[in-house]
């Protein structure tokens, strides 16, 4: 029976309102115990002191690549990257090659992933091939293994297809991923519209665009049977925050996530003209940035995702031609933490909620916690490392980066998944 005892660590577990310095026993798959001074027999002991052990971290919003864009990442270097950074659990979006609409690219997830160092949960389409004309098999991609629904990198194309896939959706009792974006008002735009987009000349993604998505869904959600649930990805304006704080306060079961790029940068990242600031939803204006951190320390904001989106360099070389997309999960965590921990602003304990616990509250499917009988997914961070991001010693395959060369604090040093050691930087 294997055995992991990590001992004398700060336990900071924010399900159990917990934040102690005591120890932690895994007992094959599982959390077995917590408390002072544990001496089971046969264990491979950890001395924790001067660390942190907190749950692992649950990305909800990550793009894999696998199937069909494996040159930029595959199932299984996208989950050594998550190792790295702290992620026992990521949902993978399905805009792949072919798209994770049928029952048989979910297996293909889920039997590939098998072998990876982080549990991977499919996000299946809900419409076919992400076209936005006809609903997918919900229930059989229900069946199948999906934890969610999204047509994410781009809106499903209609109200009246939205509308039939939360029905659906509350029915099967999973929840939608909405990206919200109105493209009558972004096509074309590659850049904030704001100073920048007018001083290169092309063309801009306004603030409306993601504004009247998130309304569309927001009142769409207010019409849909008992049991639906809207989760709205990547939230980077101030409108878009309002309106999802209006939904909550109405009671709507409505929840929210933003990136570390949308509360740390705003479009002045794009003076350089270097496309691994570009992204979708663009850095916004720096009032926008405010209002997205507010927004993340008053809960408006439920959860830190990464939007993960690898590119290869020669992609992304031209800075107006190159897709849309930065690779976040080996930085997300320490980011936050110089952000938001390190100032101040937030506890220890509300980052591991918004990265951990309440992500995976939202799926529904286990993880967040270290009660005893859970899933031994663990963390062990030391939060006085200081390092500089280096892209060449990063996990995945791509270097798209937007926290390249920043200096940040705070560093996974162990990751635990299952019971499993996946990622050690101990020794």
């Amino acid at each position: 029976m294997a055995q992991l005892l990590f001992q004398n660590a700060r336990v900071v577990d924010p399900s159990q309102n917990l934040d102690a310095v005591c120890d932690v026993l895994c007992r094959d798959n599982q959390i077995a115990q917590t408390g002072r001074e544990l001496r089971p027999d046969a264990a491979t002991v950890f001395d924790a002191s001067g660390l942190i052990l907190a749950p692992g971290l649950v990305d909800l919003h990550t793009h894999l690549r696998d199937p069909g864009f494996t040159e930029k990442e595959d199932i299984l270097t996208g989950c050594a990257a998550a190792a790295a950074g702290g992620v026992t659990t990521l949902c993978a979006m399905p805009n792949t090659r072919p798209a994770c609409d049928t029952p048989e690219t979910v297996r293909y997830v889920l039997e590939k992933a098998k072998q990876a160092n982080a549990r991977v949960l499919p996000v299946a389409a809900i419409t076919k091939g992400l076209s936005g004309e006809e609903l997918t098999d919900m229930q059989a991609l229900a069946q199948s293994g999906a934890c969610a629904f999204s047509d994410d990198g781009v809106p499903v194309a209609t109200a009246a297809l939205m509308a039939k896939a939360l029905a659906e959706s509350a029915r099967l009792h999973l929840p939608i991923f909405a990206h919200t974006e109105d493209r009558s008002l972004s096509a074309g735009g590659i850049i904030n519209d704001g100073k920048w987009s007018m001083r290169f000349g092309v063309g801009g993604i306004p603030n409306a665009a993601e504004d009247a998505g998130t309304a569309r869904e927001i009142a769409l959600l207010m019409n849909a049977p008992p049991g639906a649930h809207l989760h709205i990805c990547h939230v980077s304006t101030a409108g878009s925050a309002a309106l999802i704080a209006d939904a909550k306060a109405k009671g709507l079961s409505v929840s929210a996530e933003t990136c570390p790029h949308y509360f740390i940068f705003d479009e002045n990242k794009l003076e350089a003209r270097d496309a691994d600031y570009r992204m979708n939803p663009p850095l916004r204006s720096a009032q926008d940035r405010a209002a997205i951190e507010k927004a993340l320390l008053d809960g408006t904001l439920d959860v830190i995702a990464t939007d993960h989106a690898p590119h290869t360099p020669a992609e992304k070389q031209d800075f107006l031609t190159a897709p849309n997309g930065v690779i976040g999960m080996e930085t997300s965590f320490s980011a936050s933490f110089t952000a938001l921990v390190k100032t101040g602003k937030l506890s220890l304990s509300d980052l591991i909620q918004k990265m951990s616990c309440r992500p995976a509250e939202i799926l529904g499917q286990g993880g967040g916690t270290l009660r005893a009988g859970a899933r031994a997914d663990l963390i062990l961070i030391d939060e006085n490392e200081r390092w500089t991001v280096d892209v060449e010693k990063l996990h995945g395959k791509s270097k798209n980066c937007v926290f390249k060369g920043c200096t940040l604090q705070s560093k996974v040093k162990l990751t635990v998944l299952g019971g499993r050691i996946v990622y050690n930087e101990l020794v």
